[in-house]
């Protein structure tokens, strides 16, 4: 395919460009060739799409009832909340736990355990939906999960801590992530029992996330990569 002089004109093709974007056009569009068209054409020319974006209805949503929920597979990790004091964060984690089938989720120490109103708060029901068990003592807890064959990541900021994203999970590999309290984060104890430290990384001034926020980012990045997800 071919250039072709005439085939397409500055005046008939442009469209209103802000001034970098016109800068950027016409440096494309001096310099002629068929890699250049196809810049041009997926840069300021997208393809026209008769796709309606429409907000979906809860019931169109295809969600699992709770009886289904309990009987469908789930994803080969678990959760550890390291001493989590706030119900809020305690119920975020079972939401999030509930949205990407995550198989338990283990409260450790001072973390609250359903039933209370506080986690109900943020879970919306995920309480009552994810399987969960209380351990008194997170450490031991790890030297647990590790004879039964779990790799233990603590979610922390350490010497040696790989980044999220050159984070590889083994599909067939089970995981037991760590996620800390609030102010103390992951007790240190608990982080050089661990197999591997996960660094979220971040661009801004403060030194930490949300351990809700932080769990979610995870979690997702985790399913993203080692389960198979359905598409539209």
């Amino acid at each position: 395919m071919q250039w072709r002089k005439g085939s397409i004109s500055r005046s008939n093709y442009r469209p209103n460009l802000p001034p970098f974007s016109e800068f950027l056009f016409n440096t494309l569009f001096q310099h002629k060739s068929i890699t250049n068209l196809r810049l041009l054409l997926s840069i300021f020319a997208p393809p026209k799409t008769n796709r309606t974006l429409r907000k979906l209805a809860n019931e169109e949503l295809g969600r699992l009832s709770p009886e289904e929920f309990a009987q469908a597979g789930k994803s080969p990790c678990v959760l550890v909340l390291d001493n989590v004091r706030s119900m809020n964060n305690v119920g975020s984690a079972f939401r999030t736990a509930d949205a990407f089938a995550v198989s338990k989720i283990y409260l450790c120490g001072i973390t609250a355990t359903p039933p209370h109103r506080e986690i109900t708060k943020t879970a919306l029901g995920a309480d009552q939906t994810v399987n969960w068990e209380h351990a008194a003592d997170t450490l031991t807890l790890v030297q647990q999960l590790k004879n039964e064959g779990f790799v233990v990541i603590s979610i922390e900021q350490a010497e040696g801590s790989t980044m999220l994203q050159d984070f590889s999970p083994n599909p067939q590999q089970s995981y037991a992530f760590v996620f800390g309290n609030e102010v103390d984060g992951v007790a240190q104890e608990v982080v050089a029992a661990s197999n591997l430290c996960l660094e979220i990384p971040q661009l801004g001034t403060k030194h930490s996330l949300n351990v809700s926020v932080s769990l979610g980012i995870v979690v997702w990045d985790y399913v993203s990569k080692a389960v198979a997800l359905p598409s539209n």
